[in-house]
C-alpha cells in the first residue's frame, strides 16, 4: 500500500516512527563515536540526552497528540528540559570538580 492512500493520521505516525528510528540511529553513532572515535564521554552523554529530548518530543506531539494543544507540548517541552538540564549537571559535576 502506497503512503498516499493512507489515512492521514496513519501517515504522520509513520513520519513520526521513522523520525525516531532516525534519531536511535544517530544515538548508536554516538555511541560507536565515544567507543571508537575518541569522543569524549562527557560530550557524548550530552548528545544522548539532547537526542532523547528530541525522542521525548517527537513522542509528545505526535504519538500523545500533544500537537493539538500547543500550550501543553510546551510546557511539557520546559518541564523535560530543565530536567534533562539538572541531569546533565549532574552527570558533569565530577568532571566539573575533578
Amino acid at each position: 500500500m502506497r503512503m498516499s492512500r493512507l489515512p492521514r493520521p496513519s501517515r504522520r505516525l509513520i513520519r513520526a516512527w521513522a523520525l525516531l528510528a532516525g534519531l536511535s540511529l544517530a544515538a548508536a553513532l554516538v555511541v560507536v563515536a565515544a567507543a571508537n572515535a575518541g569522543l569524549p564521554r562527557q560530550a557524548a552523554g550530552a548528545a544522548i540526552l539532547a537526542l532523547a529530548l528530541a525522542k521525548a518530543r517527537v513522542i509528545l506531539a505526535r504519538y500523545l497528540g500533544l500537537e493539538e494543544a500547543p500550550s501543553w507540548l510546551s510546557g511539557i517541552t520546559w518541564v523535560t528540559g530543565l530536567w534533562a538540564l539538572l541531569a546533565l549537571a549532574l552527570y558533569l559535576v565530577p568532571v566539573l570538580t575533578a
